[in-house]
């Protein structure tokens, strides 16, 4: 018995559905775009993260000493500097492979090599690239370098400058950056999400005036409540789960050219093989987010101009 009343009232859901039309297409659309911008935003949160990821493997701390550094000196501070359980590796750089690194990345620039020329001498300090086992480790390593008595020789500081604050700016402004997007991103959800709770809103309660006279007729026959009211609610969850499954449709090739076209860009990240990958989270969060706005919006309708 309820499982024929199940059947009644989704066969009746999707007639509403149809009859409805222009009005029901209207509504699918509207939501579809908000389900598009839902994905795009999961997306761009992706491409966002795995930049500032990226960005952040390649961010070392450069210590530069002065010219007049004994080796020995440097060397005892790499050991310490080794010590550090947060560090992962470091690399020396003497004077000698500076100069050569310097000329090499001027070569095309005459004047400077001109000028480094005329000096007659090396002016540039040996360095020690410091990789640490994770980024949010280098404040400490900094901390440890320009404040721990130990890291200087009897003969007094031999460290000239560390590069951490410069590439730390840079971070934070990417973070930040990143961060006021996706906030960007999700009041334009909500917008668009509250457009098609409105739309589909409306779509209800068009239907409802259109079958009153069937309504009546079905209340004087003693119909149940959701016998009455469940097709109006079938109808508005099938515009959720429809506009879902074009947004799917529409990122398939879209994030397939986009991926292809931007991989080079992205450090090697392509969308397409993510989209594929998250394929499922990204399945239920669109069809999740159909459904919950199309059945939301019709259970108000219902319950405000569907009185039985």
């Amino acid at each position: 018995m309820i499982s024929t009343s199940l059947k009644r009232v989704l066969s009746s859901g999707a007639k509403s559905f149809a009859r409805s039309g222009v009005v029901s297409f209207a509504t699918v659309l509207i939501m579809t775009v908000t389900l598009v911008i839902v994905g795009s935003l999961m997306l761009l949160s992706a491409v966002l993260s795995n930049t500032l990821v990226s960005i952040k493997d390649k961010v070392d701390v450069n210590v530069y000493f002065v010219t007049t550094a004994a080796e020995s000196d440097i060397l005892s501070i790499q050991s310490k500097i080794e010590a550090l359980p947060d560090v992962l590796t470091v690399t020396y750089t003497d004077r000698e492979q500076a100069l050569i690194n310097f000329r090499a990345r001027h070569e095309d620039d005459r004047l400077t090599l001109q000028a480094l020329d005329e000096l007659g001498q090396n002016p540039l300090g040996a360095s020690l690239a410091v990789k640490a086992k994770d980024p949010s480790k280098y404040e400490g390593i900094v901390k440890f370098l320009s404040e721990d008595s130990s890291v200087s020789p009897a003969s007094g500081p031999i460290i000239d400058r560390i590069n951490y604050y410069q590439n730390k700016t840079v971070i934070d402004r990417l973070t930040a950056a990143i961060r006021a997007t996706e906030r960007a991103g999700l009041v334009v959800v909500l917008l668009f999400a509250l457009a098609s709770l409105i739309i589909a809103f409306t779509t209800v309660r068009l239907a409802i005036y259109t079958a009153r006279d069937e309504i009546a007729v079905m209340r004087l026959v003693g119909a149940s409540n959701m016998y009455i009211r469940g097709p109006f609610i079938v109808a508005g969850t099938m515009s959720g789960l429809l506009a879902a499954i074009l947004a799917l449709l529409f990122f398939y090739p879209t994030t397939w050219y986009v991926g292809a076209s931007l991989a080079g860009w992205l450090g090697g990240f392509n969308l397409f093989t993510y989209y594929l990958q998250n394929f499922a989270v990204i399945f239920l969060l669109l069809v999740g987010s159909g459904i919950l706005i199309g059945s939301l919006a019709s259970f108000l309708a219902v319950r405000k101009y569907l009185s039985v």
